[in-house]
């Protein structure tokens, strides 16, 4: 599959004709949101972990040296804490655009704090998108992170951003504190 999934994404229609309907974000929307919104809640899917397992060429990255950012792995009985926006079918043209490279729009149970449960939906870089880089070790990953530049700025200030944004919600990610740990104490090898 293509990186470029705007058009498979236009062509999702599940929540077309809903006035409002729930994104849940884990990774850059939970500090970053840069569309309008009706309302913002903290929240979680199940079975769900984050990995920096997805290539970044149009944000964190470039083609000749992409960065990398967070997808989701499916992991039975994991937890993934996050935020949800209430949004109006009318985003989805913006968020498309913004997850082009390589997410999909899937639908999804959203679990709030109170255990309110709502459907709703998510991007997730699967397997078979032409820019996902897959698994390798936090060190790996980290310092692949940490020589990462791109259109939206250094790769590295995007993990240092997520970090502190779990820690507001009082989120205990391993995989994602593992990598800021390496990177904060990179200049002191």
């Amino acid at each position: 599959m293509s990186a470029n999934t705007i058009d498979i994404n236009q062509r999702m229609n599940r929540f077309d004709r809903h006035h409002s309907v729930w994104l849940f974000g884990y990774g850059s929307l939970i500090y970053k949101a840069d569309f309008p919104f009706i309302q913002r809640r903290p929240a979680r899917i199940h079975h769900w972990v984050r990995r920096f397992w997805q290539g970044s060429h149009d944000h964190r990255g470039t083609p000749e040296a992409p960065g990398r950012v967070l997808t989701l792995a499916s992991q039975p009985g994991a937890v993934c804490e996050g935020m949800a926006y209430l949004i109006t079918p009318q985003e989805f043209e913006h968020l498309d655009r913004r997850e082009k490279n390589g997410y999909l729009r899937l639908a999804t149970a959203i679990e709030f704090a109170d255990g309110e449960q709502v459907e709703g939906l998510f991007y997730v870089a699967r397997e078979d998108n032409s820019a996902y880089l897959g698994p390798a070790t936090e060190t790996e990953i980290a310092a692949q992170i940490a020589a990462a530049q791109g259109p939206s700025g250094s790769n590295r200030d995007y993990v240092l951003h997520l970090a502190t944004a779990l820690r507001q919600l009082g989120e205990d990610d391993a995989h994602v504190f593992a990598i800021e740990r390496y990177l904060n104490n990179r200049g002191t090898d």
